[in-house]
């Protein structure tokens, strides 16, 4: 195999897409903030697309690593020494597989070496967008209020004046910096896959600011665009394992190799003073209704995601294309999919919602992709509220049918037990889910599960007849098991 390297791209396999562009004319126009897969397979691919046309040597990356530990500290002597590149291989769901090399990131800093680094690029004239993929909960909203949180340890520090440990201070500190100089602000991007990203981008770096100087906050809030977007890929973890075998496959040694599908989706607010690489021409879909885009993802994809994953995990499946290929659950989410959702929901223009249907449960299908079903599982109750909610409360609310909603949630509260219909045990981790919540759930009335934090707004619980097809679910799960109770709800749903 061929170390991966600028002067190796050469000499790699004529199959291996490679940077046509000239790399050494390539600045860093972009500086990203949580350098993981989904961006290494989706931002970057874009941008790397975009590179592909002249006249954009402009809006390279620069990625950012803000943690401290081997771990990062060896991604970021992996990433130098392959001169910032890594390899993407894309897999069909018909098994076909192709791989490129994506020259988009042009600089890596780690910041904790090299804090003032990181704030000279961030304050250069030549950076005009701050994109971030630091997960749905790295933007430190209050889960009750929905408040920026200025008391956590990270946030209180670099608001005291200590090295910059977060994304906020560092944004916020360039932001102060280049108004001081009179260079103008660059855009901030939100690549994280959350319902009004920019939005919540916003919320957080304005409030961040004015816990620092109220006149930066309003200056920052008037002149700092914030566009919304809606993101979407399956991008896996690369354990040892997956690394050989991508390394193999393609015959290049590449340290950071990555993982996805070939589907690829991005729809983005045109919000951009500062300029922006030509997304429009390379497959980025610029619209002005993205939450349109967001709610079909949510309550389709997102919705379908964990409503396979609580029985799945139940069946004893680990693994997404798995448990779809289980006859019983494949059918659950078309039900859910024809009778539940898609009636409900108002699609964007000139988006067929059947067509989306399809594409979700074939991307489900892919079995290059591996996706754990425990991964999904992680913080259901964090995505039950958001992905389910609406449908259920329009279910309720038309009289439509309950019974798949009310079975699903009989599985989730099965679930928490950690032991599958065959006996085998699994790690629940439910961060959410309060001592008093644990209280109720340990207190033997299957109703309660309906009472706790996450879901006693929707109000359940107080909801004869869904409380009543929950409750019937939960006691067949106990006198049978999940595969049994599926089984009769299948059948009697025909």
């Amino acid at each position: 195999m061929k170390k991966l390297s600028q002067l190796s791209l050469g000499s790699l396999d004529a199959s291996i897409a490679i940077p046509k562009y000239d790399r050494s004319a390539v600045r860093p126009g972009i500086v990203h903030f949580g350098l993981g897969n989904f961006h290494r397979v989706h931002q970057a691919v874009y941008v790397d697309r975009c590179l592909h046309r002249p006249g954009n040597e402009g809006w390279g990356i620069c990625g950012v690593e803000l943690l401290d530990n081997p771990g990062t500290q060896a991604k970021a002597e992996a990433y130098r020494g392959q001169d910032c590149l890594y390899s993407v291989t894309e897999y069909a769901p018909d098994g076909s597989a192709s791989t490129r090399v994506i020259g988009a990131m042009v600089e890596y800093l780690h910041a904790p070496v090299d804090p003032e680094a990181v704030l000279a690029r961030l304050t250069n004239p030549g950076t005009r967008i701050v994109s971030l993929t630091i997960t749905e909960g790295g933007y430190n909203l209050d889960e009750t209020t929905g408040v920026f949180k200025l008391d956590t340890p990270d946030v209180a520090h670099d608001l005291s004046g200590g090295p910059l440990r977060t994304a906020f201070g560092y944004i916020v500190e360039a932001l102060r910096r280049r108004r001081g100089e009179g260079i103008a602000p660059f855009t901030v991007m939100s690549c994280d896959n959350l319902r009004h990203n920019g939005d919540t981008a916003r919320k957080a770096i304005v409030s961040f600011a004015r816990g620092k100087d109220a006149a930066l906050a309003d200056w920052i809030d008037a002149n700092v665009d914030f566009p919304n977007s809606m993101v979407d890929r399956i991008a896996p973890q690369v354990p040892p394992a997956a690394r050989d075998r991508l390394n193999q496959r393609s015959g290049i040694d590449d340290a950071v190799p990555a993982l996805g599908e070939t589907f690829i989706q991005w729809v983005l607010e045109d919000d951009f003073r500062a300029g922006r690489p030509p997304f429009g021409e390379v497959g980025v879909e610029l619209r002005n209704d993205v939450p349109a885009f967001e709610f079909m993802k949510g309550r389709m994809l997102n919705a379908s995601h964990i409503l396979l994953a609580m029985p799945g995990i139940m069946l004893g499946h680990r693994i997404v294309h798995e448990a779809l290929g289980d006859t019983r659950l494949y059918r659950l989410l078309e039900t859910f999919l024809d009778r539940d959702a898609i009636p409900r929901i108002e699609g964007p223009k000139g988006v067929s919602l059947e067509a989306y249907k399809k594409a979700v449960l074939e991307r489900f299908s892919n079995p290059a992709i591996n996706d754990q079903l425990l991964r999904i599982a992680f913080d259901t109750t964090a995505k039950i509220p958001v992905f389910h909610s609406r449908t259920i409360e329009m279910l309720v609310e038309d009289g439509g049918d309950i019974r798949r909603e009310a079975f699903f949630l009989a599985c989730f509260g099965a679930y928490l037990k950690g032991k599958d219909d065959k006996g085998e045990s699994f790690e629940v981790v439910e961060p959410r889910l309060t001592e008093n919540d644990w209280t109720l759930l340990r207190g033997g009335n299957p109703i309660d599960l309906l009472r706790t934090s996450p879901f006693e707004k929707l109000g359940l619980a107080d909801h004869a007849a869904f409380a009543k097809a929950y409750g019937g679910y939960v006691a067949s799960i106990q006198a049978t098991s999940v595969g049994q109770t599926l089984e009769a709800l299948l059948a009697e749903t025909a």
